[in-house]
């Protein structure tokens, strides 16, 4: 099984079941498991310890599973590779706020983008040698979808993490990117 996952808006909705389709697999979103087997609270919040145990047995090997509670509801032997997309925070940050994102929302997304909060967690979870980044700020969905499926049958070579904090050097910017203000 193949997983995506990353921060919210980074793609994992438009990319998962074009990578379903090439592979000719099914695709299975965590958000729609976790409503259907009743475990996302009035407020919204997931149950991940009830989703990883219906998970346990309910996940089927051909499939790609996305959403960005992969590495705290998915079991680590589940998967045999993970692919965290990643946007940078600036770009993510508007593509929120397209969404309708609540401002709070907004900032607490884009920075748990920019320190690689849901890409640590991958990498924890799922180790090193089975997750990949890519990166989606720029790219199209069909070209994301390229590199993915390219990771699903090849494993290429490694290339280094990404790491947002280095365009955001100085505490002018990073105000900026974190500011509620519209």
């Amino acid at each position: 099984m193949l997983g995506i996952t990353g921060s919210p808006g980074t793609g994992k909705k438009s990319i998962a079941p074009i990578v379903a389709e090439r592979l000719g697999t099914r695709c299975l979103s965590l958000n729609e498991l976790a409503m259907s087997y009743g475990l996302v609270s009035k407020s919204g919040n997931v149950d991940t310890q009830k989703l990883r145990a219906r998970l346990t047995h309910n996940l089927t090997k051909g499939a790609v599973v996305y959403g960005h509670l992969l590495p705290y509801a998915v079991p680590p032997n589940a998967v045999s590779n993970v692919v965290v997309l990643r946007c940078e925070p600036g770009v993510l940050k508007e593509r929120l706020r397209l969404r309708g994102y609540g401002p709070q929302k907004i900032v607490e997304n884009v920075e748990a983008e920019l320190i690689g909060v849901v890409s640590a967690d991958a990498f924890d979870t799922f180790g090193g040698a089975r997750t990949w980044e890519v990166e989606t700020t720029s790219q199209s969905p069909a070209d994301v979808a390229s590199a993915v499926v390219e990771i699903a049958v090849s494993k290429p070579r490694r290339v280094p993490r990404i790491d947002w904090t280095l365009d955001y050097d100085s505490g002018a910017k990073l105000r900026l990117l974190l500011s509620t203000a519209e």
